[in-house]
């Protein structure tokens, strides 16, 4: 898109849903200022961090999947501000983008978290093993600070924990600490794709870690649970960011059956301890439709509507439980390869669907020597179906996924 056509585009369809919140600070020219619990400036809602002065937008900016340079530049334009990466986003690539197209900004006009992962975990139970050394650690933040060309992160999280034991684990524990003691990362958490309630719990108790990032959306079977133990922490004083909003994207494979975007980020939002959320970007359309939501958070009678009868079906979100693992005779990663189904069939993210599959060896059809599936799901998924669609990915050639 070309200068002229990106300025277009903010007038007329962006300046208008940010309102007041540009004002004086377009490009991050000023510093921001400090601001109330919860208010609108403009037409945008902003929600304090828990206990760590940070004040944002009720919606950021999930880098994830965003590989065009000029969103950057349209999401800082038209006030964004917080962006969330992590060490093995497109294979250090996003951290790489991002780094180039923030540098000639101030740094105090954005706010950036990036996620390390521990080196070693074990995949049934999401302990970490130790081969997860404090070292390792902080090796990584190093070379993700390289990458961004920066000096430190707003906030540092643990990726991808997912049991008690993952948060007590002394060396990552450790290595949190220190990275803020050396001014590497001014806030330190963790991020939880499953067993939420639990690994929250713990990180509530053990009082180290400043802001959590977790998955919470309306499809999740504990999604009242959450809510309940989000609102402790929340009241605790630590940070909470929302992500998986969008319930896995589609409600069926054949995308024919949609998540209703705006329906689905409002739920997460109408919980007022969520603070904000990283719904990932990919184009100037997504960013549009994230301003809209920030408008006005109420859900409408048919965002109300889609809600309850999408509460209904399957859809292909999920809950990484373990269930199915406990029963399957062959000890399969389910969870994981249901992860690959969901970015292949829901996100349309083939190369990241084939990630999984690459990561676990999973190349035909593993199932295809049982009689009969002893493996059980909690959301009624035909796991023997699901797993042979998604293992079909792992025949085709690299080259030919987008």
């Amino acid at each position: 898109m070309s200068d002229l056509n990106r300025r277009a585009f903010l007038k007329t369809s962006m300046l208008g849903a940010a309102g007041a919140f540009i004002g004086n600070r377009m490009l991050g020219s000023e510093k921001l200022s400090p601001l109330p619990t919860e208010k609108k400036q403009g037409k945008v809602v902003t929600r304090k961090l828990g206990n760590t002065g940070i004040e944002l937008p009720v919606v950021s900016f999930g880098v994830m999947r965003a590989d065009n340079p000029a969103l950057v530049h349209a999401a800082l334009d038209a006030g964004f501000r917080h962006f969330d990466t992590a060490h093995v986003y497109q294979n250090g690539n996003n951290e790489k983008m991002l780094g180039e197209e923030l540098k000639d900004y101030p740094r105090d006009s954005f706010t950036i978290a990036t996620k390390v992962p521990p080196e070693e975990k074990d995949r049934k139970t999401g302990n970490l093993l130790s081969g997860s050394t404090k070292k390792a650690f902080l090796d990584k933040l190093d070379t993700s600070l390289e990458r961004l060309k920066m000096d430190y992160v707003d906030i540092l999280y643990a990726h991808s924990i997912s049991s008690r034991q993952a948060v007590e684990f002394e060396p990552i524990l450790d290595a949190l600490q220190t990275a803020k003691k050396q001014g590497k990362a001014k806030h330190i958490g963790l991020s939880t794709h499953r067993n939420e309630v639990e690994v929250i719990e713990a990180a509530i108790e053990k009082g180290v870690h400043e802001v959590i990032l977790t998955a919470y959306n309306f499809k999740q079977d504990h999604q009242e649970k959450l809510g309940k133990v989000i609102a402790r922490a929340s009241k605790a004083g630590i940070g909470i960011v929302g992500m998986k909003s969008m319930a896995g994207g589609d409600l069926g494979k054949n995308s024919d059956q949609p998540v209703n975007f705006k329906a689905a980020l409002k739920w997460v939002l109408n919980n007022p301890h969520v603070h904000t959320t990283i719904p990932g970007i990919i184009n100037f359309k997504q960013m549009k439709e994230n301003f809209s939501v920030m408008e006005d958070l109420s859900l409408t009678s048919e965002e109300k509507n889609f809600i309850h009868a999408a509460s209904a079906k399957a859809g292909l979100y999920c809950n990484g439980c373990n269930t199915c693992t406990d029963s399957c005779r062959k000890g399969l990663p389910i969870p994981d390869l249901m992860r690959a189904h969901m970015y292949a069939y829901g996100y349309r993210e083939m190369k990241k669907a084939r990630e999984v599959l690459d990561e676990h060896q999973v190349h035909d059809n593993p199932c295809k020597d049982c009689a009969v599936c002893t493996a059980s799901c909690v959301k009624g998924f035909d796991l023997p179906a699901r797993l042979a669609d998604i293992s079909r990915m792992g025949q085709v050639p690299e080259e030919f996924l987008v």
